[in-house]
């Protein structure tokens, strides 16, 4: 990395960077327009606290991150030109890509005709085939993930999640969940390790589906629902799509990755080769700081899960509609054990802190204080087991009645320890090296 040579106050980096105005900021990253003083050619400088980086275990992700996106130059994938650091901040000196995310331009259409889908399915193929060419896996591709240029063209940006071939395990299949939940391919949610390439194109086949739909093929507002569609390929395409649009999805969207279609396929079908009659309109060519792409390393679904080892995950998918419904969040964590095991677990520790035990059939219990505490009672728990796929279940524990610090108490000194070693921790890294991905 090259030293700073000036002060971000003098708002000059290195000699070489005349920073401007904030584009935007977030928890990690704040993102600045820049000027390269010797081109005059217009950049965006990603600034990101040391401190903030460290603090949060994102140090490998951020390393692998600067790694990968030096790999895969591509006119399609956002161009990372320069890191520098000084002893508080890294400093990321990219593209300015002002045409927004591609998921702007879907929610302001409502859904895109199948030529302009093409085209940007095209470019995502073309930068993709690239990256597995390089042996990177992205994991997180999604229309938000996806920019437009000046010129109306696809990048792909966001490598924060990505892997490469030296994570493989002995197995030659990467184990660490990530990724946004509903673009997410079935294999990575069962747990069995999966083929980073295969997983990528179940992700472009949802990518594919939103353009030409303007929604998601797999939705739920139960998040353990949506996981059984997925694992099931049980989508649905619009009377609108095209006989071949049809066709290719389905082959996409494919539950089971040995059948589902390779790049090489996928380059072959009619729908794919048909050349686009026109280009879609280029977005503005003046800068609105509302659509200039501002991305940091985002915290999401998955990777919050790695960090807190599984629990908590309730938060993630369901807080703001269950607030909506002034509903009370409980707890929720992910395991391997079938429901049994978890039921008798969850029953040992409910003895041991004296509450009384009540089975509702296989997957089902409910455990309830003897005494009276609190304002409200005598604490009520209900706990619920969802199988996911056959090896990955969802455990789900709220309170149903009773005070409110009692239960707080129960779930953090006994429930939390004691179900420890039984809960998924998808933290375990696809290498030694990997702390959060």
């Amino acid at each position: 990395m090259a030293v700073v040579a000036a002060t971000e106050e003098k708002k000059v980096l290195h000699g070489k960077y005349e920073l401007g105005r904030l584009l935007g900021h977030g928890t990690f990253a704040k993102v600045y327009h820049a000027r390269n003083i010797e081109t005059g050619k217009s950049v965006a400088v990603k600034v990101v606290g040391k401190e903030k980086v460290i603090k949060v275990g994102m140090t490998e992700q951020v390393k692998r991150e600067i790694s990968v996106m030096k790999m895969v130059s591509h006119p399609n994938i956002v161009e990372l030109h320069e890191v520098m650091a000084s002893k508080t901040k890294i400093y990321f000196v990219m593209d300015l890509v002002r045409g927004g995310e591609l998921f702007s331009k879907i929610a302001r259409a409502g859904r895109l005709k199948e030529d302009a889908a093409r085209r940007y399915f095209q470019q995502l193929i073309s930068a993709v085939d690239l990256c597995h060419s390089r042996g990177v896996y992205h994991r997180d591709l999604k229309p938000e993930n996806l920019l437009l240029d000046d010129d109306g063209n696809l990048k792909v940006a966001d490598f924060g999640l990505s892997a490469l071939t030296e994570h493989l395990r002995p197995d030659g299949l990467l184990h660490t969940t990530c990724g946004t939940p509903a673009y997410v391919a079935p294999e990575v949610i069962g747990k069995r390790g999966y083929d980073g390439a295969k997983a990528d194109i179940w992700s472009c086949g949802v990518v594919l589906f939103v353009l030409l739909a303007g929604f998601l093929p797999f939705q739920d507002d139960n998040i353990v629902n949506m996981y059984k569609k997925i694992h099931r390929g049980d989508f649905k395409c619009p009377p609108w799509f095209s006989s071949d649009a049809r066709r290719l999805i389905t082959r996409l969207l494919d539950p089971n990755p040995n059948t589902r279609i390779t790049i090489a396929k996928l380059a072959e079908s009619p729908w794919f080769k048909k050349s686009s009659l026109s280009p879609p309109p280029p977005p503005p060519t003046t800068i609105n700081e509302e659509e200039v792409w501002v991305k940091e390393e985002s915290m999401n679904a998955f990777h919050i899960i790695s960090l807190s080892e599984g629990f908590d995950l309730s938060p993630l998918f369901e807080e703001e509609s269950r607030r909506k419904r002034g509903e009370e969040m409980g707890l929720r964590f992910a395991t391997g054990r079938p429901a049994s095991s978890v039921i008798s677990r969850l029953e040992e520790v409910a003895k041991a802190a004296r509450l009384s035990v009540r089975r509702s059939g296989e997957s089902r219990v409910r455990i309830e204080g003897e005494k009276v505490v609190g304002r409200r009672g005598r604490i009520s728990i209900a706990a619920e087991v969802f199988a996911v796929t056959a090896s990955v279940s969802v455990v789900e524990v709220r309170r149903d009645g009773g005070d409110a610090v009692e239960y707080d108490r129960f779930c953090n000194q006994e429930l939390r320890p004691a179900l420890k070693d039984i809960v998924w921790a998808s933290a375990a890294a696809d290498s030694q090296t990997t702390t959060a991905a």
